[in-house]
């Protein structure tokens, strides 16, 4: 037996009430309740208890009484020296009921001392008390010797076993406190993960198009403050209208899918990329073996594309565009390659947060990807890898 297991003390859960049905409880304060009210009414009921004898005996009951509440709360406290104490007083307690001559009270008190030393203290502790108290008992006892050899050998069992039965409910509890614990942090953990995904949607499906739609607002909201001529200026004004709407229907077109994605429900994301490069006029190339690639992968690779060509709009309008998806063995791969633009950035240039790579980046991170960005052969690249 490890050295630790004399000296430690029985776990808090074994000596509480913790994990004890209500049913249990009530069954052993009914028992202890008829043992002492049985003890009391024998002992009390007989001539040998008149006058001081009788007021002495009912004060040696209250303080036993106290003093086995006193002795349960100091346990499970793990104080030591309280503990030690006041089974000291317990212990003397039954010689005084011995020396009075309630012989009766006074061997159910030493038999009680040995089964709850054991159950309570270190065993380094318990097993001297325990031998004292049944010590106590032995030369009380005027049966055979071996009757009292084999009684007190089943006290020290029955105390064992008591002992054994609590620190497996102790054990029990606390693995059931720990997994309650382990839950808890795995649904917060599992909320705050979602919350993320669904901020990271957020910005990835509206903070471009509605920054976009802010700036085609404020010029028109300009130009309509400095016109002197609203008619003359009419084609521009619609022509900051009609991309707002655009715009906006992009942005309403990408909140359904992503709420589309939240839920599950998403299309290859093949069929997606042909869909958005048909709507920016880019050009698509698919290799490798088309397969179903997880929803989170699908997802990245979604947002990367939007994000990408969306750059590719704002800072180098006019520029060809070609998007590569790669079906490899170990995950799934994009490539957003622009030549160059052949006009000069426009209002869009300066919408958006500034934020758009590094969210980019910080998503394939999470999925054990990576992401790179950056000039290449006059135009701009953005390269996706992730597992799939």
């Amino acid at each position: 037996m490890p050295p630790n297991s004399w000296t430690s003390w029985p776990l808090r859960e074994s000596l509480s009430r913790e994990g004890v049905s209500g049913a249990r409880l009530w069954i052993g304060r009914s028992v202890r309740i008829a043992v002492v009210a049985g003890l009391v009414w024998t002992t009390l009921v007989g001539p040998a208890f008149t006058g001081w004898r009788l007021m002495a005996l009912c004060t040696g009951v209250a303080v036993t009484v106290l003093a086995f509440r006193g002795f349960f709360r100091a346990t499970l406290a793990h104080h030591l020296w309280p503990s030690i104490g006041l089974f000291a007083v317990l212990v003397a307690g039954a010689l005084g009921f011995a020396y009075m001559g309630a012989r009766t009270p006074a061997t159910v008190l030493w038999c009680a001392c040995a089964v709850i030393a054991m159950e309570r203290l270190p065993l380094s502790v318990a097993v001297p008390c325990s031998a004292t108290a049944l010590s106590g008992y032995a030369a009380l006892n005027h049966d055979h010797w071996w009757a009292t050899a084999a009684t007190a050998v089943g006290l020290g069992l029955a105390g064992c076993v008591v002992r054994l039965d609590a620190e497996a409910r102790g054990n029990t509890q606390r693995m059931l406190a720990q997994e309650r614990a382990a839950r808890k942090a795995e649904s917060e953990s599992a909320a705050l993960t979602e919350r993320g995904r669904i901020a990271r949607e957020i910005h990835d499906v509206l903070a471009h198009s509605l920054s976009a739609q802010l700036v085609h607002l404020e010029a028109a909201r300009l130009l309509i403050q400095r016109s002197t001529d609203l008619e003359a200026d009419r084609a521009r004004l619609l022509e900051r209208v009609t991309a707002c709407r655009g715009m906006a229907r992009e942005g309403l077109d990408g909140t359904r899918e992503a709420l589309s994605a939240l839920r599950g429900e998403m299309i290859p994301v093949e069929d997606f990329l042909r869909r958005l490069t048909a709507a920016e006029g880019a050009r698509l190339d698919v290799a490798g073996t088309a397969r179903v690639v997880p929803a989170e992968a699908g997802l990245a690779v979604r947002r990367v594309a939007q994000e990408a060509l969306t750059n590719v709009r704002k800072h180098a309008p006019g520029a060809r565009v070609s998007v590569r998806l790669e079906y490899a063995a170990d995950g799934i791969g994009l490539e957003v390659r622009d030549s160059g633009g052949r006009g000069t950035p426009g209002d869009l240039a300066e919408s958006g947060s500034g934020y758009g790579l590094l969210g980019m980046r910080e998503r394939a991170e999470l999925l054990g990807g990576t992401l790179e960005s950056g000039p290449d052969e006059g135009g701009f690249v953005v390269r996706l890898r992730v597992p799939a």
